[in-house]
């Protein structure tokens, strides 16, 4: 993160600052800005410092030098910069990181895609964490559940819990960013919370019964999501699919299963054992609803 705060060094408050000036109208096209010696007195920083401020601003388009004359405001700021919103940087985001995976994106990448400076996105968002928590609400809120949820709370949690593993498989990256003891207050994610409260208004489950089901569904699809971007690291590092991968290891367990400690392993190879991630999130979702039946039944007045 300590690469992603820079903002704060000198030369980018200089910056900052000029790009302020331009912008309001109180430097216009033409104009000159002022020179290394003028920031040095001003600022109070080193030469070197200002020599930087002079390079970004150039870098970003917001001058130009001319001889003769020193360095002066552009004609305009670029037309990508003006273009640019948080709305389209957060979902330019998301499409990167569906496509690169989590760990490729930076505030430099995501601008470079965007054909704008770096500093550019500092306008629009903070910084990482709070472009990471844009992120999430756009996932979450493509999300599709009826505004009430369905009478029958084991109906509106599978629906719901499917809808979330939806998401979760279109943006592999969403489980990994998410946290459960820390969680970002994603506003999306706040109104699908309240929804599954909402799901056992028919119960007579407390409120604290009702978070802690939520809390242990969201667990649950969060944590087989876990491994759809690992999965996808793999197979970008390495060019094999996971089908691939595992024939590269059948001959190891087959010697593990042949040495006679295996006895369940040689009977599955044996009638054959179809494991997919899928079927993984539907068996264990039918057993997390059956335990929270119980809790249902237990709560039941009389």
């Amino acid at each position: 993160m300590a690469s992603e705060r820079t903002s704060t060094a000198p030369y980018r408050r200089i910056v900052a600052e000029i790009r302020r000036r331009i912008e309001s109208g109180e430097l216009q096209p033409g104009d000159r800005v002022p020179s290394a010696r003028a920031i040095t007195r001003e600022w109070g920083v080193a030469i070197a410092t200002a020599t930087k401020a002079h390079a970004t601003l150039r870098e970003q388009g917001l001058t130009l030098p001319r001889p003769g004359v020193g360095t002066v405001v552009a004609g305009s700021l670029p037309r990508r910069e003006h273009e640019l919103s948080r709305d389209r940087i957060v979902r330019t985001a998301v499409a990167f990181a569906d496509e690169h995976g989590m760990a490729e994106l930076t505030m430099r990448r995501l601008a470079a895609e965007l054909g704008v400076a770096t500093m550019a996105l500092y306008r629009h968002v903070a910084g990482r964490d709070e472009l990471v928590i844009g992120m999430i609400d756009v996932a979450i809120g493509a999300i599709r559940l009826p505004r009430r949820p369905p009478p029958d709370w084991r109906v509106a949690l599978e629906l719901c819990a499917r809808e979330q593993w939806a998401a979760f498989q279109r943006h592999p990256w969403l489980g990994p960013s998410m946290s459960l003891t820390r969680p970002q207050l994603a506003p999306n994610g706040v109104l699908l919370s309240e929804w599954v409260l909402k799901a056992f208004d028919t119960t007579s489950l407390t409120v604290s019964d009702r978070m802690y089901a939520q809390i242990m569904l969201f667990t649950f699809v969060r944590g087989l999501a876990g491994a759809l971007e690992i999965e996808n690291e793999a197979i970008r590092e390495t060019g094999m699919t996971n089908e691939q991968w595992l024939q590269t290891q059948a001959g190891s367990l087959a010697g593990l299963i042949d040495s006679g400690a295996l006895e369940h392993f040689r009977e599955l190879t044996e009638h054959g054992f179809d494991f997919g991630l899928d079927k993984l999130f539907e068996f264990g979702l039918a057993r997390l609803l059956d335990g929270l039946s119980l809790l249902v039944d237990v709560r039941a007045p009389g």
